[in-house]
């Protein structure tokens, strides 16, 4: 017995020999630096809004559709029943979660690129707008990081506005997702949720559209800006029924967050990309950008590219409820006038130079 107590305290005596330098060599090693912490912290935040943006609505149908078949389909019932009940929502202004806004990773996600807002003119609360989004690159990470989050200051710049952003209607047919995207203030981009916003919810709305939408993310690229505008002039007879002011933005750099194999008119590619948008709502573009580990490695992850988003002038629009053709045209006209000045008068100090043009 004496020999087997022995034989446990040398043991004993032996791990405590071994691990202590292995403490010892850890409390020496080096603590990665505050730089390190943020860096990662930014890198994290992207992760998780690309992932979220392009898997949770997908993910959680799909695993509603999977509990259905086990004994936890009372959870999907339920949440069905909760989808028809809730099904106008979207439409009428959504739920918007004034923390989700204030939420602290959006600072990293601000941080990652940077993305900075700047203000050339008041916005007054007894007014409402539409805010035309410019361009679409390939995530509107500018709209999105000055219009529903609350880190590069809207809120400050622009006092008693409320801004929304518009989006596809499908995304508020999915579970989960719906949810997500109303508590950031965001809608669907139809007639009915916009005009909501516009005649039935007081005033000081702000209503963000990109108005390129899915066709003008297939001519994303670096170095070339190019706005399908000419013929989008939905946005403008809105304005006209509702009396709601033009505001012209531009998000200088969101084009050089990934790179985009873009494919010629008249290409076999560009024409299955045309047709799946016209079906489906938005363009199977092919690029790619960063990696998880490292900046030379491939994947879908964005450039960390500052994106400099400027808001314009107001284009000041009467209220008419059935508008000529003929005023809707120069209201467009106007509305393009005001947008080409925003650029030409910002784009030297944004990252472009002189002889670049906005094509639209």
């Amino acid at each position: 017995m004496k020999t087997i107590i022995a034989a446990c305290s040398q043991n004993l005596r032996g791990s405590r020999a071994s691990v202590q330098p292995a403490l010892r060599a850890l409390l020496a090693a080096p603590w990665p630096s505050q730089r390190a912490v943020r860096s990662w912290l930014q890198l994290l935040s992207v992760l998780q809004w690309v992932l979220s943006f392009l898997l949770l609505g997908t993910v959680s149908l799909l695993l509603l559709i999977y509990l259905v078949f086990t004994r936890f389909w009372p959870i999907s019932a339920l949440y069905l029943a909760w989808i028809i009940f809730d099904w106008d929502t979207p439409e009428k202004g959504g739920r918007r979660l004034p923390c989700l806004r204030r939420w602290s990773v959006w600072r990293h996600f601000r941080d990652y690129f940077p993305v900075k807002l700047v203000k050339t003119h008041d916005l007054s609360p007894s007014h409402n707008y539409i805010i035309g989004s410019h361009p679409h690159g390939i995530l509107c990470v500018g709209a999105f990081c000055n219009f529903i989050t609350g880190s590069t200051g809207f809120g400050e710049m622009f006092p008693g506005i409320r801004p929304f952003l518009t989006t596809l209607a499908g995304n508020f047919r999915l579970p989960i997702f719906r949810e997500y995207l109303m508590s950031g203030g965001l809608c669907p981009v139809t007639r009915r949720a916009i005009g909501y916003l516009l005649s039935k919810n007081g005033t000081g709305n702000a209503v963000a559209i990109v108005i390129g939408g899915a066709a003008e993310s297939l001519s994303c690229r670096p170095g070339v800006t190019t706005l399908i505008l000419k013929n989008r002039k939905g946005f403008v007879r809105m304005a006209l029924q509702h009396g709601a002011y033009l505001v012209p933005s531009f998000s200088f750099g969101e084009n050089d967050l990934f790179r985009q194999v873009v494919f010629e008119e008249g290409s076999w590619m560009r024409s299955i990309q045309q047709r799946f948008q016209k079906m489906m709502g938005f363009a199977p573009c092919v690029f790619y950008g960063r990696g998880l580990t490292s900046v030379r490695s491939r994947g879908f992850l964005p450039y960390a590219r500052p994106i400099t988003t400027v808001v314009g002038e107001p284009v000041t629009v009467p209220k008419i409820e059935d508008p000529s053709c003929e005023t809707v045209d120069m209201y467009h006209e106007m509305y393009i006038r005001s947008l080409l000045k925003l650029f030409n008068e910002n784009k030297t100090k944004y990252g472009l130079s002189e002889t670049d043009e906005l094509h639209i």
